[in-house]
């Protein structure tokens, strides 16, 4: 059964909008049949036009999508700009709508723990769209550190690196014009919304490891005074893990140069999101291996969704969000719940953890001290464990 999805942003001039349309109906696993997708008039009815959405369907405020359209619509993609989520999504909640959240979720904790206690009211669905997680490749090396491939894992390296607030746009050298809200730091700086979230995402969908405390520094290097642009980070996390974190958008030579190395105390490996369908693995007796979905121990990227087309003619980025939205698909088709709602889907409470990091890493930035990651699922009990909470003490700082 193909299901209705009805999307709120995502207009054609947006960021997100066009690859969160492809990537939802790519497996035929949903049609989008309503929307509001932009407060200028002309460009939702553009958009709407584009997706073949009838004009009685195409609404001028979401809040008339949300009251009309109950009971025709499977789910609702919020892809607004993320200081406006808090409103929508819980609204969509409380009248009984699952949610798919384009990351990240909220620009405050409290919107945030807001969020969770709508969903709660109501035992809602909600997930948070953090794409990089569908990647094939990805999940294949998750499934490597389960099975205790690389041993005990000691350290992550993880970095996303980008350029768009340093270089300037074709011959005529104009200065690149980001979304006007993205030029603006709120309780949690911007950058940190952009990119650190999707990193404290990766590593806690790679390792199932909690962040405890971090110490950071960042700084405003680009063409835009007045916001963080450019943050490093290390991190301690439960379990002994240590982490650096490197992200922003003054890095010239990377587009996007996402990139995560694990090392364990029998192996490491390492993804560049630019070259998605290797795996590069190292032993501890010297080996190195090239993994991709064509190697005979490939475990999770040689099923056969993952391949649309034969190895060696590559996926990438909208075929990752298309996994994502065929996970969403699946769980709403299971009937699974609110808390935990698929194996590789992030929750409210996941998006949650990451705005307390890259707050915390915000305030270690200003006091240029340790800062604990406060009232994470680890630490408040969630994810209890007698020899994490002893860490946890030795470590802290008052």
């Amino acid at each position: 059964m193909t299901l209705q999805l009805g999307v709120i942003g995502g207009s054609l001039n947006s960021a997100v909008g066009r690859t969160h349309q492809i990537a939802a109906e790519m497996d035929n696993r949903w049609e989008i049949t309503a929307g509001c997708f932009s407060r200028n008039a002309d460009i939702n009815r553009m958009t709407a036009r584009d997706l073949r959405i009838p004009e009685n369907r195409n609404y001028r405020d979401w809040r008339d999508l949300l009251e009309s359209e109950r009971g025709h619509l499977s789910a609702v993609a919020v892809l607004t700009p993320t200081p406006s989520h808090a409103e929508i999504i819980c609204h969509a909640l409380e009248l009984g709508y699952p949610v798919i959240s384009e990351k990240a979720l909220t620009s405050s904790i409290e919107d945030g723990e807001q969020i969770i206690k709508a969903r709660e009211a109501c035992d809602g669905f909600l997930t948070v769209t953090y794409n990089y997680s569908g990647y094939p490749i990805v999940r294949e090396l998750r499934n490597l550190i389960r099975a205790g491939r690389l041993g005990t894992v000691l350290h992550v390296q993880a970095e996303m690196p980008q350029e768009g607030f340093l270089r300037l746009v074709s011959r005529e050298n104009r200065l690149p014009e980001p979304q006007p809200w993205r030029l603006r730091d709120y309780e949690i700086p911007t950058v940190s919304l952009d990119l650190g979230v999707h990193l404290h995402q990766l590593i806690l969908f790679l390792t199932d490891r909690h962040p405890l405390q971090v110490c950071a520094t960042q700084q405003n290097t680009g063409l835009f005074t007045g916001i963080v642009d450019s943050v490093q980070c290390l991190a301690r996390y439960n379990e002994g893990l240590t982490a650096n974190l490197w992200y922003g958008k003054c890095a010239l030579g990377c587009t996007n140069g996402l990139r995560i190395r694990i090392f364990g105390s029998q192996g490491s490996a390492e993804w560049y999101q630019q070259n998605p369908e290797e795996l590069r693995l190292h032993d501890n007796l010297g080996g190195a291996q090239i993994l991709t979905r064509a190697s005979n121990t490939a475990e999770i990227c040689c099923e056969g969704r993952y391949s649309r087309f034969k190895a060696g003619h590559p996926s990438g980025f909208i075929e990752a969000f298309a996994n994502y939205y065929a996970d969403i698909a699946d769980a709403l088709q299971a009937g699974m719940g609110a808390n935990r709602v698929h194996e590789y889907l992030s929750t409210a409470e996941d998006a949650v953890e990451g705005l307390r990091m890259m707050a915390a890493i915000n305030r270690s930035a200003e006091s240029g001290q340790w800062e604990s990651v406060r009232e994470t699922a680890w630490s408040s009990g969630m994810f209890p464990s007698k020899t994490d909470s002893d860490e946890f003490v030795m470590h802290s700082t008052s």
